[in-house]
């Protein structure tokens, strides 16, 4: 009988790497249903498939999981650069992005209640502040889509960014009003082709 080959560092290091994923991947999903206060590494790593000590050795627990999920979020953010692209590119690009990845929405949502025991430790206050300039930066995008007459200034800019982002949301966060008002699943192709019609018709039309 042959000897079993040892894996090559190459191969061990990607082994690490899907491992890491399928953990993050499984953080979100639990993070998502139960929120960080709910959320249990041991949870995790059952949805992961793999040894709950893999958590501590990877990313030193809980914390530490959720503080790489909001780095990632953000370097994703950060890439997509929406000052090039047009008011109804950019509703359709957020909609993409928040209802494709409905788990993180929901963290999302679970955070904004307050569930982040660790919002005042220094990585919570780097995001909140990150979280911050992100906004006023879409602030800013949404004042000069006014003054470009892309953007109806009937209303308050800060007030359509809100709506905006309320619309986006909407699935996420009432998808029982989304699904018996629009008499379909709140993610499906159709809801959210409604959505991006009808927002981009509500603010994106100035008036002469």
């Amino acid at each position: 009988m042959a000897a079993r080959r040892a894996p090559r560092p190459e191969e061990r290091g990607k082994a690490a790497e899907l491992t890491r994923e399928r953990i993050l991947r499984a953080a979100v999903s639990e993070f998502g249903e139960k929120g960080y206060s709910g959320a249990r590494t041991a949870g995790i790593a059952a949805r992961a498939g793999v040894n709950q000590q893999l958590i501590s050795y990877y990313f030193g627990g809980k914390q530490g999981l959720l503080e790489e999920l909001r780095r990632r979020r953000q370097a994703d953010e950060s890439a997509s650069d929406a000052s090039s692209t047009s008011f109804a590119e950019s509703v359709g690009a957020q909609l993409e992005r928040t209802l494709d990845d409905p788990e993180w929405a929901r963290l999302v949502v679970w955070q904004a209640l307050g569930d982040c025991p660790f919002a005042d430790a220094e990585e919570g206050q780097r995001y909140a502040q990150a979280q911050r300039a992100r906004m006023a930066e879409s602030l800013e995008r949404m004042r000069g889509r006014q003054e470009a007459g892309e953007v109806t200034d009937r209303v308050d800019p800060a007030f359509a960014l809100l709506v905006a982002y309320a619309v986006v949301f909407a699935p996420i966060t009432m998808p029982q009003f989304v699904r018996d008002i629009f008499g379909d699943e709140p993610l499906s192709p159709e809801v959210r082709r409604r959505l991006h019609g009808e927002l981009v018709r509500l603010l994106g039309q100035a008036e002469d």
